[in-house]
């Protein structure tokens, strides 16, 4: 890509999936786009191709979000690189289910560091060069079940809730140095985390979604679009559910 850089946009968990789509739906000229990956390089290096072949500038680094000081160097390369950072998107989550009687130890701090801890480690460090420009987007994606519950999933359910008390805290403090904060809460999408799930189990959750199909990545993708740009100004500390009506 050539020309001025005028927008600088930061996904984590950009290699597949809902990240993918999101990396992508900012891919256009004018754009630096920097995501992180955890161990899949390869899935990496094809999303930075495809942001470049859309016409924007693509940046991916190793980084695991759980680790303070890997954050803190990952937003510190974006700002010496660009001079800004206008868009955190903090996409990056895993899952270990478990029935909570049996959940291990290690399964719940695993999924606490990674999405809640993972969450804050960003924002921290993405909020302190925003404040100084006086302006900046943040939008972390929860989940439908972070405000409904999900049985064998104590682990994921509180981290996903806990961002949406994140987003509402942060909105509140942010909000005078023209900073919103908006949390996006997805239902059922089709990613290769719900492809693994049985015939079964994929039909009950169909049948508790009106609009009666799965969510593809870029519908979740089109919602943190829009809450990053003009149109979403006054728009903050707000939970966008995209879940083709499964929670109303």
């Amino acid at each position: 890509m050539t020309g001025k850089i005028e927008k600088t946009v930061v996904v984590t968990g950009g290699s597949r999936g809902i990240g993918r789509a999101i990396c992508l739906a900012f891919a256009k000229p004018g754009t630096h786009l920097f995501f992180n990956y955890h161990s899949e390089k390869s899935s990496a290096a094809e999303t930075g191709k495809m942001v470049e072949k859309a016409g924007g500038k693509a940046t991916f680094l190793k980084v695991n979000v759980a680790k303070e000081k890997e954050v803190a160097q990952f937003l510190k390369k974006v700002v010496d690189t660009t001079g800004r950072l206008d868009v955190l998107v903090n996409n990056a989550g895993i899952t270990s289910d478990g029935l909570l009687v049996r959940m291990k130890e290690e399964q719940w701090n695993k999924i606490i560091d990674v999405n809640l801890k993972g969450t804050f480690n960003c924002m921290k460090f993405a909020a302190k060069p925003m404040m100084k420009q006086r302006y900046g987007r943040i939008i972390n994606p929860s989940s439908n079940v972070g405000v409904s519950g999900n049985p064998g999933q104590a682990n994921y359910v509180a981290s996903k809730a806990g961002i949406i008390g994140l987003t509402k805290a942060a909105a509140k403090e942010l909000a005078s140095r023209n900073i919103t904060v908006n949390a996006v809460a997805p239902g059922y999408v089709a990613t290769d985390m719900t492809r693994n799930l049985t015939d079964k189990a994929k039909e009950a959750m169909l049948s508790r979604i009106p609009l009666k199909r799965a969510a593809q990545p870029e519908d979740v993708a089109a919602t943190v679009i829009f809450l990053a740009s003009k149109g979403a100004d006054y728009i903050t500390g707000q939970v966008i559910h995209v879940s083709g009506g499964m929670y109303m």
